[in-house]
């Protein structure tokens, strides 16, 4: 009888050990996905910042007042050059993505904290757009090919 207890209670403790030992396996397994899940989406939210392939590239532009320029979008970098060839150059990092009707819009912010955003207003062409200050004032028309009058940009809207 007493054998029996004893035998009884060894069982215990080792069935308990050894549900003990496959929890700590779910735990780990657990902690390894969640790590694998967190990596991923570290990666994605980097790959985020950088621009868009959409408006990567070189563009002609003109201002309001029809003055030529030449922007180039890199990853995380813009340049701008006038009629004299003089270059600035910022830093930005896409902020947002806005696709509506086909239209899509996005956002990024500079360095020194300004905001643009890049819209491409007719569905489905990615080949002119506008470029806006944070308040929705034009700065540029955009034309991969060509240089585009506000006038026939907006004639697209």
């Amino acid at each position: 009888m007493i054998k029996n207890r004893l035998s009884s209670k060894f069982d215990f403790i080792y069935n308990s050990l050894l549900y003990l030992k496959m929890s700590m396996t779910k735990i780990k397994l657990t902690m390894k996905k969640s790590l694998t899940l967190l990596s991923a989406v570290f990666i994605f939210l980097l790959a985020a910042c950088s621009g868009s392939d959409t408006y990567r590239g070189s563009w002609k532009a003109l201002d309001e007042n029809g003055a030529k320029y030449e922007l180039l979008f890199d990853a995380n970098t813009f340049s701008i050059k006038d009629s004299t060839r003089k270059s600035k150059r910022f830093e930005y990092t896409q902020n947002s993505v806005n696709v509506t009707n086909s239209v899509e819009t996005y956002g990024i912010k500079l360095q020194d904290g300004r905001a643009l955003e890049i819209n491409f207003p007719k569905a489905d062409d990615e080949s002119v757009g506008i470029i806006v200050d944070g308040n929705g004032k034009p700065i540029y028309t955009i034309g991969r090919n060509d240089y585009v009058q506000y006038d026939d940009l907006y004639e697209l809207l």
